[in-house]
């Protein structure tokens, strides 16, 4: 019963998101806490039932610590950035033109009106939590099929205050799966948008580089492009050199903007299925860490900071948390003098309690919309990540 009690007690807590003092629990030994870490595999159950092992405990303990807390610095204006990869947010119509029969009503999936109604809520919500309070400027959507879905989610309650606007482009995708960008237009004005094309082989093509000129509410311009690179579907080695691939036609576009424009803002976010330390973005791209930067001319990845921790990431896969997301800026725009700039720690993953999911044993993943074909109301497999802008 005491044991019982405790489970509750802290379940309260990580609701309200005011534990301070790890509860006690009969722990079993490490090597069988690896084993659960390595077969977590979204197994919900009620917080009261969870037997937290200590790995799970340290886990979750990791994630309290990380707060999301905006620095104030006086004389300017924060403006929040986000990005997120929905996984798979299909409306229920068949395009012929693509493989996105699974997602119909009479697909495998069975996507009816209902479930994609309920997809869009989850989205928008998550897109609020991720804002931490304010209403994004800008938002990089990874994994969304059309101008239909864009304009059902700009018009979600979550979202219509802010006044959303649209960027997008049906892109080479086979399954029909594109990148986009909404932007608040109280606090962004979009001045021109390019495709960017990324050639994986011969006749092979990925998803298009989505590139937007903003201007900014004090009129400074902001280059920003929205990523989602080749999957490791294939394996990590087999498939780099499309990353490879994707990384070149992004620092094309990044070399053209520093050759036009002295001193240019650029930020570079999505989903680039890599971590920063794998060869496309450190070869190719030559992105620094979040400690790590150049100043003027380099690349410098904010949610690089996350690398490292088992137990914080935006996507898991077999038990391991990694970091595929990212948000990439210009050196020069980690000077706190500038107009716009940004700051080394501004770079968050949102693991708001609700868009995760709790397996039998305490850890925790991304809290997906399905589980095999079963549809489970969740959210998406990778959670959203934010940037913190400010301009005088």
């Amino acid at each position: 019963m005491k044991v019982h009690q405790q489970l509750i007690g802290f379940a309260c807590a990580m609701l309200l998101g005011s534990c301070t003092v790890a509860p006690q629990y009969n722990s079993p030994a490490e090597p069988q806490a690896q084993t659960e870490m390595q077969e977590d595999d979204e197994q919900v159950a009620d917080f009261a039932d969870i037997k937290i092992s200590k790995g799970a405990e340290q886990a979750i303990a990791d994630m309290q610590s990380d707060k999301d807390n905006p620095e104030n610095i006086s004389g300017t204006e924060r403006l929040r950035i986000v990005s997120y990869n929905c996984e798979n947010l299909y409306d229920t119509v068949d395009d012929p033109k693509t493989n996105d029969d699974e997602f119909t009503p009479e697909g495998e999936m069975n996507w009816t009106k209902g479930k994609y109604k309920t997809k869009l809520i989850n989205v928008a919500k998550a897109i609020r939590a991720a804002g931490n309070g304010t209403m994004p400027a800008i938002v990089g959507l990874i994994e969304i099929e059309n101008k239909t879905v864009l304009n059902d989610l700009r018009n979600q309650d979550a979202l219509k205050p802010g006044n959303y606007r649209y960027v997008h482009k049906d892109s080479p995708d086979k399954r029909g799966i594109d990148v986009a960008l909404l932007y608040n237009t109280n606090q962004v004005e979009l001045v021109a948008e390019k495709w960017i094309p990324v050639k994986t082989g011969a006749k092979a093509k990925s998803r298009d580089i989505l590139y937007a000129k903003c201007q900014l509410k004090n009129n400074a311009i902001l280059h920003v492009l929205v990523n989602h690179w080749p999957s490791m579907r294939e394996g990590e080695n087999e498939s780099e050199d499309k990353r490879v691939a994707a990384a070149k036609a992004a620092l094309h576009v990044v070399d053209s903007l520093r050759k036009t424009e002295d001193g240019a803002n650029i930020l570079l976010m999505g989903d680039f299925n890599s971590s920063q330390s794998q060869p496309a973005m450190t070869n190719v791209l030559k992105v620094k860490r979040y400690n790590k930067s150049e100043g003027k001319g380099s690349l410098c990845d904010l949610i690089s900071r996350y690398e490292g921790n088992d137990n914080i990431g935006t996507h898991k896969y077999s038990g391991k948390w990694n970091v595929l997301d990212h948000m990439i800026v210009e050196g020069g725009m980690l000077n706190k003098n500038s107009n716009v700039f940004t700051t080394p720690y501004s770079g968050h993953i949102c693991h708001e309690q609700f868009l995760l999911s709790q397996s039998k044993n305490g850890y925790y993943s991304p809290k997906r919309g399905f589980k095999g074909n079963t549809w489970t109301s969740g959210y998406s497999d990778h959670l959203p990540i934010s940037l913190d802008l400010y301009i005088r």
